[in-house]
């Protein structure tokens, strides 16, 4: 059976890890969506791996989805580890008087998605008790919120103000 480490929506080429991503690009092993891993095979990740992917679905389904095909594929016993903007330290960012116009505007481009392309929008927003409901609600346990990852080098790790802006969270599929 495969054993693959899976890096959802990712674009560093690492050793021991395969990309999905939904735009073709250098090192990106399968093109598609996270709501649909046909390509990928029943329990056959031992690890999973996605960085500010998630809140671009719809809360009404499509991350639903993308959380029950990520479980799927995962071998029992597997880790996700799940990187969204938290949205809790984003409106405590929002509302600090003392931001400029632009640096507000950029807090509401993290909340809302930059919009450089049409997949740059964002669906839901995510604290860890949302994110923890949905992750649960899949089948995933031991949720638990960590600082940081330090895998690859993306949004999980970027700072405003020198503040972190992320919601990193492991969860793991139950062993058999």
């Amino acid at each position: 059976m495969a054993d693959i480490r899976l890096h959802i929506g990712g674009v560093e080429v690492k050793e021991g890890w395969s990309i999905l991503n939904i735009q073709p690009g250098p090192g990106v092993d399968y093109v598609g969506t996270c709501t649909d891993l046909s390509a990928i095979p029943d329990e056959s990740c031992s690890e999973v791996y996605t960085s500010h992917t998630l809140e671009h679905l719809g809360y009404n389904g499509e991350l639903q989805r993308a959380l029950k095909e990520i479980y799927r594929v995962m071998k029992p016993g597997a880790r996700l580890r799940v990187s969204v903007p938290d949205l809790d330290i984003l409106c405590r960012m929002f509302l600090y008087p003392d931001l400029k116009p632009e640096e507000r505007f950029e807090v509401m481009r993290m909340m809302f998605g930059g919009r450089v392309d049409a997949y740059d929008i964002h669906g839901v927003g995510l604290n860890f008790p949302i994110l923890s409901g949905y992750l649960t609600g899949a089948g995933f346990h031991n949720i638990e919120r960590v600082a940081e990852f330090h895998l690859f080098k993306d949004t999980s790790s970027f700072l405003f103000g020198g503040h972190p802006v992320s919601l990193n969270v492991r969860a793991w599929k139950p062993a058999v």
